[in-house]
């Protein structure tokens, strides 16, 4: 007998197409990972060094649901540097990874068949949390055109129905790279507004942008009377991928309901976790413009080896670290990267896993050595030219 969960939202669930292609070669040392959305460099030394300290000193026991207070503080104040806003530590909340703030944000507001409208290809995370919840999920095209990735807002607004119950949005945009631009964010927020809409805003890639130090945000566009949630991670902009740190920012009203809802999920966060986040934010500025002028670099370098190949079609990424390209001819996503991995030895993400708006596209990312992804790019050209 086959023992099914008893949630049909939870029964129609489908399994990572990223996942389940590394999955079959993930132990092999002849294949090179591009497949996965993170840095190849270990979290700077600093970093680590202020969690080992946390660890020596016998930080080890439970925290605040929310994080320590010196850490929202902190988080605070690096919104108000880059944004020149005005939060507090009331507006903050820590979570154990950006995936578990954005599941919070969802178990705050969406309701059982409530639209949520989500601008597409997008990581798959994003629509499935809402989907867990019984969320209906409208997905809205981003598209190329004239060699960028661009979002129609009217095309946006348009598709959310009268039972909408929030628009996320994820800008920086993972897997192409688009960029809501601060008069689209204007004009979002003030939709929303007047819908009376939620927003959740996934700007967990607001550090790696190429052409100005970080990214639009909502975090400058809301006030506290704003139906809100900004999602944000330690894992891309400080290499802190398995660390597993997150915050929200939210309106100061919300953050005694985040805290009781982040009780029943997880209750708190390692507080040498918390330790090392507090130094990534007073200490990693420098990291962070290493890190950008890096991936700034290998993006070029993609971006020039694409340019020989007349069958690859790459839109421009304004920000992220990933190339979201398609090949004239390719239509089942998943099985061209299946090929590419068996005959090249090259693992890239499936264009599929990002929704019906990706099929036809793959995803490389691009934050690894130049000389590894060179020899990427060297053993993939067979099959892309």
């Amino acid at each position: 007998m086959t023992i099914q969960p008893g949630r049909p939202a939870v029964r129609a669930l489908q399994p990572s197409l990223i996942r389940k292609l590394a999955n079959t070669a993930m132990d092999r040392s002849d294949i090179i990972p591009l497949w996965f959305g993170e840095p190849d460099k270990p979290t700077p030394d600093f970093i680590r060094q202020a969690a080992k300290d946390a660890i020596d000193e016998g930080q080890t026991f439970y925290q605040p649901n929310l994080g320590i207070i010196e850490l929202r503080a902190a988080l605070a104040e690096y919104t108000n540097r880059l944004y020149e806003t005005c939060f507090t530590a009331e507006n903050i909340g820590v979570t154990p990874s950006g995936m578990t703030a954005l599941a919070v944000a969802l178990q705050c507001i969406v309701a059982d068949s409530q639209a949520v409208v989500v601008p597409s290809p997008v990581w798959p995370n994003l629509p499935a949390a809402a989907g867990i919840l019984g969320g209906d999920i409208i997905r809205v095209s981003i598209r190329p055109c004239a060699g960028a990735w661009t979002l129609d807002l009217e095309e946006l607004f348009a598709a959310c129905p009268p039972h909408t119950g929030a628009l996320l949005v994820n800008s920086p945009n993972n897997p192409t790279g688009w960029m809501l631009e601060d008069d689209e964010q204007q004009q979002i927020i003030d939709f929303c507004r007047e819908r009376d809409i939620w927003l959740i805003a996934d700007e967990v890639y607001n550090r790696i942008v190429y052409d100005r130090d970080c990214a639009p945000s909502f975090a400058d566009k809301v006030t506290d009377d704003d139906k809100y949630l900004i999602v944000n991670s330690f894992s891309k902009s400080w290499a802190m991928t398995g660390w597993r740190l997150g915050w929200l920012t939210a309106p100061a009203s919300l953050i005694d309901t985040l805290a009781a809802v982040s009780e029943f999920n997880f209750s708190c966060i390692f507080a040498p976790t918390q330790i090392a986040g507090i130094t990534a934010l007073q200490e990693g500025e420098a990291f962070v413009s290493a890190a950008r002028a890096r991936y700034r670099a290998t993006r070029d370098l993609v971006l020039r080896k694409f340019a020989e190949l007349p069958r690859v079609r790459f839109p421009l990424p304004q920000a992220t670290f990933y190339a979201f390209f398609a090949v004239d001819g390719v239509t089942d996503s998943y099985s061209f990267a299946e090929k590419l991995l068996l005959e090249c030895g090259v693992g890239l993400a499936p264009g599929a896993a990002f929704g019906p708006q990706g099929e036809g596209y793959l995803r490389l990312c691009y934050a690894a050595d130049l000389p590894l992804l060179e020899r990427a790019l060297r053993q993939l050209r067979p099959l892309l030219e």
